[in-house]
C-alpha cells in the first residue's frame, strides 16, 4: 500500500476518537457563570431564622414557590445570608439562583421525619440500600431548566452521622438521602461551594443533561459507609472540574441504572469530561465506572486527576446479570500516592437488587485507554478480571511509571484474566494479555 494512502486511511480512522474528545471538551464550555438573575430576596424574608436551631423547611418552601412567578422574567435569586440555617428537604425550580453567601450554612435536620419518602428510581427499582422507597434528598430538583446552586464558598452540610450509624446498625426505613439531586433537568450548575457529610451521595444526577460542576469541596469522614462525591446517572454532557473530594467510598462514580430496571430504562451516561480534580477514596475509587451501569457508559474523558490515600485509584466494576457497556473511556495525566490498586477492572462485583435480572445479560467492557499516569507508594498496578462469557477488550496502557510500596517481584503487581489489550512503555511490566503493542492504536491514543 503506497505511503500516502496508508497514512490518509490512519488519519480517517481517527476521526471519530478525535471528534468525541472535542465533543467531550465542549461541555466544559458550557458552564460560564451565569448572568445576574433580576430578581433576588433573602431567606431571611419568609421568617428564616440562621441560629443552627430553628427549623426553616417552611421557609425555603415558600420561598421557592414565591419565586416561580419569575420564572418567564428571567428568573430570581434566593439569597442565604451568613448563619446557620437547620431544614429538612425542599424542591428547587427552574431559571433559580440558590446563592449562598459567605459563612452560610444550610445544615439538614437529623430527624428523619423532616426528610420526605419517594418512589424509588425506575432505572434501580429500588433503594440503594433497602427494597422500596427512599428519603428524599436535602435539596432536589425535579424537572427543572436553567438551575444554579452556587456561592461564595457557602456550605451545606448534611449531618450524616445519624445516617451512617443507622446503616451500619441496619436500623434504617428507607436509603439513605442524598445532599443534593437532580432529576430529569437541564442546564444545571453547581459551583463555588463547601458540601459535608452527605448521608450518601453528594451531589447527583439523574436523567439529566448539561451538568457542570466547577470548584466544590466534597468532605465526609474517611470511616462514613458507602458515600460518594459526585454521581453522574444516566445523564449526557457532564462537566466536573476544578474541585476537591474526600469521601469515604468513592469520589466520583458514574452510573446508569440497575439490571433489568437500568436495561429497560435504556439511558446510559455520555459525554463526560472530568478535569483537574483531587479526589480521595478511603474504602472505594477515586474514579469508578459502576457497579450500576445497565443503562451503558461511553464517551468519557478523565484529564489531570490527582489522587492520594484511596483504596483503588480508577475502577471499572460490572457483574453478570447487568447487562449495558462500559466503552469509550480515555484517562490521562493522572497522578497516584498512597493508592491500594491503581487500576481495577472487575467483571464478578456488586449485587442484584432482586431476583429478576437475566443471568444472560453479559456486559461489554472494551476500549479503555489509560495513558500518561505516574504513580508512587502503590501496592498493587493493576488487577483485570473479565469473565469468560464476556471478556474485557482492547485495553490500552501506555507511558504508565509505577512506584511499588513493596519491592517484591513485579509480576504480582499485575493480575489478569478473561482480558486482552496492548501497552507500551508500562512499569512494572503489566501481565502477558496487557503486553502487546498494537501501534495504530497508540497514535489515536496520542490525541
Amino acid at each position: 500500500m503506497p505511503v500516502a494512502l496508508a497514512l490518509l486511511l490512519a488519519l480517517c480512522s481517527l476521526i471519530p476518537i478525535y471528534a468525541r474528545s472535542y465533543g467531550v471538551g465542549n461541555v466544559c464550555e458550557l458552564g460560564r457563570r451565569p448572568n445576574t438573575r433580576p430578581h433576588s430576596v433573602s431567606i431571611l424574608e419568609f421568617g428564616a431564622v440562621g441560629d443552627g436551631k430553628t427549623l426553616n423547611t417552611l421557609a425555603f418552601q415558600n420561598a421557592v414557590f414565591y419565586l416561580k412567578s419569575f420564572a418567564d422574567k428571567g428568573g430570581a435569586q434566593l439569597y442565604v445570608p451568613p448563619g446557620r440555617w437547620l431544614t429538612g428537604s425542599f424542591n428547587l425550580t427552574s431559571h433559580l439562583t440558590l446563592f449562598l453567601e459567605k459563612d452560610a450554612v444550610i445544615l439538614a435536620s437529623q430527624d428523619p421525619s423532616h426528610w420526605q419518602v419517594v418512589d424509588p428510581l425506575p432505572s434501580y427499582g429500588r433503594g440503594i440500600d433497602l427494597p422500596g422507597k427512599r428519603y428524599m434528598s436535602l435539596i432536589n430538583g425535579y424537572m427543572l431548566h436553567d438551575v444554579v446552586v452556587t456561592g461564595d464558598n457557602g456550605t451545606i452540610d448534611g449531618q450524616g452521622l445519624l445516617w451512617w450509624d443507622r446503616f451500619n446498625s441496619q436500623s434504617l426505613e428507607h436509603s439513605r438521602p442524598h445532599l443534593v439531586e437532580f432529576v430529569s433537568s437541564e442546564n444545571v450548575i453547581v459551583s463555588n461551594l463547601t458540601f459535608l457529610n452527605a448521608p450518601a451521595y453528594t451531589i447527583h444526577s439523574v436523567y439529566c443533561s448539561h451538568v457542570y460542576i466547577h470548584k466544590v469541596t466534597a468532605n465526609t469522614s474517611p470511616q462514613s459507609p458507602y458515600t460518594i462525591g459526585i454521581v453522574p446517572d444516566s445523564s449526557e454532557n457532564v462537566c466536573i472540574q476544578d474541585s476537591i473530594i474526600n469521601m469515604g467510598y468513592d469520589a466520583i462514580s458514574l452510573k446508569s441504572g440497575w439490571d433489568e430496571y437500568g436495561i429497560s430504562y435504556a439511558r446510559p451516561t455520555a459525554n463526560v469530561q472530568i478535569r483537574n480534580v483531587y479526589l480521595r477514596a478511603a474504602s472505594g475509587s477515586s474514579i469508578s465506572f459502576g457497579s450500576e451501569m445497565s443503562g451503558g457508559i461511553s464517551d468519557v474523558v478523565v484529564r489531570d486527576a490527582h489522587i492520594h490515600n484511596s483504596l483503588s485509584g480508577i475502577a471499572f466494576r460490572t457483574t453478570t446479570g447487568r447487562g449495558g457497556y462500559m466503552k469509550e473511556i480515555d484517562a490521562s495525566n493522572i497522578y497516584m500516592v498512597n493508592v491500594g490498586t491503581a487500576f481495577l477492572a472487575n467483571g464478578s462485583f456488586g449485587t442484584h437488587p432482586d431476583s429478576g435480572f437475566d443471568a444472560d445479560a453479559f456486559p461489554l467492557v472494551s476500549h479503555i485507554r489509560l495513558h500518561d499516569i505516574v504513580g508512587e507508594n502503590i501496592s498493587a498496578a493493576g488487577d483485570f478480571f473479565g469473565t469468560k462469557e464476556s471478556p474485557f477488550t482492547s485495553v490500552l496502557l501506555s507511558n504508565i511509571s509505577l512506584s511499588m510500596k513493596n519491592s517484591g517481584s513485579a509480576d504480582d503487581s499485575w493480575q489478569c484474566l478473561f482480558v486482552d489489550g496492548s501497552s507500551e512503555s508500562v512499569v512494572p511490566e503489566p501481565c502477558p494479555e496487557l503486553k502487546s503493542f498494537d501501534s495504530s492504536y497508540g497514535v489515536a491514543v496520542a490525541l
